[in-house]
């Protein structure tokens, strides 16, 4: 099987896609291979854990990321539609406190690879969404960390749904830190 990879505006952020085959009975695709994935993008990631969250719309969820234990994370939607942002942490990159945005859906099929020391996050665009992403390290509470949604530094254009004021949040995504405010890479 073959990806495509296209790098984002933050080129360690890569936006895949995978070889799609359909005819009338549906479609087949491999949403993971380690061989092809090292292949197409360079990266010999292991990884350590999936996660997967249903969420309505509406609802944002990060940005996060662990201070210790950093985790490389790969995304992507098997139920609606997101949109997934990506944000530089580490310092002495050129692109520290930048973002990258993808509009990933069941449809689409696009996966989204976020290295160590970026903040994630998306938000979700259709009535639900069901989200899987694997990780390079596993989850340590007492590392999360949660960069603030609406930070003015950061600049993110939300597509917030026309029927919503404000995101659905949770009490610490809502009390998430100015990248100002941050421990950082």
């Amino acid at each position: 099987m073959a990806y495509t990879v296209t790098p984002s505006r933050l080129p360690e952020v890569l936006l895949i896609q995978p070889q799609i085959f359909g005819d009338a009975r549906g479609f087949f695709y491999e949403s993971f291979n380690a061989r092809d994935f090292a292949s197409a993008t360079g990266l010999n990631a292991e990884f350590v854990q999936d996660n997967h969250s249903k969420s309505s719309q509406g609802v944002l969820r990060g940005l996060h990321y662990q201070i210790q234990h950093a985790q490389g994370k790969l995304v992507r939607v098997v139920r609606g539609e997101v949109f997934d942002v990506a944000v530089d942490l580490r310092k002495k990159s050129p692109t520290f406190g930048q973002w990258a945005g993808f509009h990933l859906s069941a449809d689409n099929a696009k996966q989204v690879w976020v290295p160590p020391g970026f903040a994630h996050g998306f938000m979700v665009l259709s009535e639900s969404a069901e989200f899987l992403y694997k990780t390079t390290d596993y989850w340590y509470p007492e590392f999360e960390r949660t960069l603030l949604w609406n930070d003015p530094a950061l600049g993110i254009e939300w597509p917030l749904p026309s029927a919503l004021t404000l995101p659905v949040l949770a009490a610490k995504d809502a009390a998430g830190l100015l990248l100002s405010e941050l421990e950082t890479f």
